[in-house]
């Protein structure tokens, strides 16, 4: 089978740049005759391409759009997903779906296979491991060649970009403030995800409430556990002080395990224990007893989000603000925790 051959490909061979063999193609004024009768001449002797892409790029717009997810198990990115399909369908854009699987390699060499191909912009939320390395020069590097690039979710302040986040900080105090106003006297905080921006937003969140209700803060309280550690153990641990009374767990899995461990451990829930957690997932509602959730509206994040890059696809002002949507949570009682 002969190999597909792409923008770049057929730049490296000329030794000029994408934009240059795109504008080729596309028969544009700025490239000289000769220029353009030889790229278009090896285009078509290497079948680049089909007529649909052909005719989009008359217009400089393939109606196609890169999306890099961190972890499609997670229910918040599904339900991201959706809205950004949902919002890319009105508008007649298709999508090239990746998964990153929280690692930094992957995300970099996914990011250059999208800026290989022909695609009008990206949607990104980072992985765990890009944001423990820091290292962000392909995202800086895609913005710099010109491909419009949106954040969501997970993202990074040294990314000049537009950007759409969830208010963490907000939703893990209403959460803790919940818990201490339904008469939980010792709340701890359990983290899988530590190394995330997100997880420290939420940890000041939970902060925030005890300081404001006059609760010391107590650092052996806020349980950090490693992707090595055993769960389990680790909560059985904490669990053995039976003063503490409320959880705040800060995604969805750990208030899964928590409470079965809780329940194996004889606590009534909510009399005895009460439960909070991140992500609203289906499953939440269907446990026994169901478990009070943050609600990070992941669907409406997912619409934003790709809006949000279509309409800078879309703008020919290149000067037009980089713009950052707050979006806010919601908390949704269930019968994990006790009533005002």
């Amino acid at each position: 089978m002969p190999k597909r051959i792409t923008l770049k490909h057929i730049a490296n061979t000329f030794g000029v740049s994408i934009a240059t063999v795109s504008k080729a193609l596309s028969d544009s004024y700025e490239i000289s005759t000769s220029t353009k009768e030889k790229i278009v001449a090896y285009a078509r002797a290497n079948n680049y391409k089909s007529k649909s892409i052909d005719l989009s790029l008359l217009h400089k717009k393939t109606k196609t759009i890169g999306v890099i997810i961190p972890n499609i198990m997670n229910s918040f990115f599904a339900k991201v997903f959706v809205g950004i399909e949902a919002k890319a369908n009105e508008h007649g854009y298709h999508l090239i779906s990746c998964i990153s699987n929280e690692s930094y390699e992957k995300e970099v060499k996914t990011m250059e296979l999208l800026k290989s191909d022909t695609l009008d912009g990206i949607l990104i939320s980072l992985a765990e491991e890009t944001q423990v390395k820091q290292k962000y020069a392909h995202l800086k590097n895609a913005i710099n060649e010109g491909v419009p690039v949106v954040m969501f979710d997970r993202v990074s302040e040294e990314i000049n970009c537009d950007k759409v986040v969830v208010n963490d900080l907000e939703g893990a105090y209403h959460a803790t403030k919940h818990l201490i106003q339904t008469g939980c006297k010792r709340v701890a905080l359990i983290s899988v995800i530590d190394n995330l921006s997100v997880g420290k937003l939420r940890v000041q969140g939970y902060k925030k409430a005890l300081q404001e209700f006059k609760i010391p803060v107590e650092e052996k309280l806020i349980v950090r556990i490693g992707k090595h550690e055993d769960f389990d153990t680790v909560l059985k641990i904490t669990l053995a002080d039976k003063t503490i009374d409320g959880l705040l767990c800060l995604e969805e899995s750990s208030a899964v395990n928590a409470l079965q461990i809780i329940k194996h451990m004889q606590y009534n829930i909510p009399e005895d224990m009460s439960i909070a957690c991140f992500t609203n997932g289906k499953m939440l509602q269907h446990l026994t007893p169901s478990i009070s959730a943050i609600s990070q509206h992941g669907k409406y994040i997912g619409e934003t989000a790709a809006k949000l890059l279509i309409d800078r696809i879309e703008n020919e002002d290149q000067n037009k603000p980089f713009e950052t949507k707050v979006i806010k949570t919601s908390l949704i009682e269930r019968q994990s925790t006790r009533k005002i």
